[in-house]
C-alpha cells in the first residue's frame, strides 16, 4: 500500500477512518487466515519508539499504522505530506463492531481488569447483538494463564482480536505471539477503549473532539493506573515530538 507518509521513521497510513475500515473488511472477507497487525500510534507512542528499538522494529513490521493523535496529523501537514484525519483505536473499534454486527464477525477481547472487561463485553453484546464473542480475558494474567489464553484464541480463531494492555505492551505481546495468533483475522491494541465502553472512564464529549482536545480531556479526567507514569509526565512527549518531527524534520 502506497498511502503512507513517514514521520520519525514510522510509516503512517494516510487512509481515512472509512477507508481503513473498508481495508480491514476486505482482509477479513478475502484473506481471513493471515493475521493483519494494525497499530494506532499517537505522538507519545512515536517518541517511545525512538529509544525502544524493539518497538520501532515491531512498528515498521506492522501491516498498518494509523495516526491516533492530532499531533501526527499536524506534523504531516507542516511537512506538506498531509494526512486527512486521525484514525483512533476507539473509533476504529466501533466501526469494526458495526461491520461485525452486519457480517456476524467474531471478536475476542483481551485486557484491562476483570470487572471492566466483563462490563465492556456485556455492553457490546447488548449494542451489537449479531457479533459473536469468541472469548474474553482480563489483562492481568500469569504465565500459566497466558498459555491457556493463547490456546483459546488459537482454537476460537476470532475475526478480530482486541488487546487492551496499554502501549507498547499490547503490540509487543501481539508480536511475541504472532505465530500462535496466525489464524486471527485482524489484531490491534485499543488503549483504554474498553474502559470507556464499560463506563469506567467518561467518553470525550463531541465538542472536545471537534476542537482536537481529546488529549486534554483525558489528562483531566482519566485516573492513572498503578505503576504507570502520570499523564502530565507522559504529555512531555508532545514537545519532543513537535521538535523532532516538525522542527528537525527527521
Amino acid at each position: 500500500m502506497d498511502n503512507k507518509v513517514e514521520i520519525l521513521g514510522i510509516p503512517f497510513s494516510t487512509l481515512t477512518l472509512t477507508q481503513t475500515t473498508v481495508l480491514l473488511e476486505e482482509h477479513i472477507t478475502s484473506n481471513p487466515s493471515r493475521m493483519f497487525h494494525l497499530i494506532t500510534a499517537n505522538p507519545e507512542i512515536t517518541i517511545t519508539s525512538q529509544t525502544d528499538k524493539q518497538f520501532q522494529k515491531i512498528m515498521r513490521g506492522a501491516d498498518l499504522i494509523t495516526p491516533d493523535g492530532i499531533g501526527i496529523v499536524m506534523a504531516s501537514r507542516m511537512r506538506r505530506e498531509p494526512i486527512a484525519e486521525r484514525v483512533t483505536g476507539f473509533d476504529l473499534l466501533h466501526q469494526l463492531l458495526d461491520k461485525g454486527n452486519q457480517h456476524g464477525w467474531s471478536f475476542y477481547f483481551l485486557g484491562t481488569d476483570e470487572d471492566t472487561n466483563n462490563k465492556a463485553v456485556e455492553k457490546i453484546k447488548t449494542t451489537y447483538p449479531n457479533v459473536t464473542i469468541a472469548g474474553r480475558h482480563h489483562g492481568f494474567f500469569s504465565n500459566n494463564e497466558e498459555e491457556k489464553i493463547l490456546m483459546e484464541i488459537k482454537h476460537s480463531t476470532p475475526d478480530i482480536l482486541i488487546v487492551a494492555m496499554g502501549a507498547p505492551h499490547s503490540d509487543k505481546w501481539i508480536h511475541k505471539h504472532k505465530d500462535t495468533l496466525d489464524q486471527v483475522g485482524v489484531v490491534f491494541g485499543v488503549g483504554g477503549s474498553l474502559d470507556v465502553i464499560a463506563g469506567k472512564v467518561k467518553a470525550t464529549p463531541d465538542l472536545w473532539k471537534k476542537l482536537n482536545l481529546e488529549w486534554l480531556h483525558r489528562l483531566m479526567t482519566v485516573p492513572v493506573a498503578k505503576g504507570q507514569k502520570s499523564r502530565w509526565l507522559r504529555q512531555s512527549s508532545i514537545p519532543k515530538f513537535i521538535y523532532q518531527a516538525v522542527i528537525r524534520k527527521r
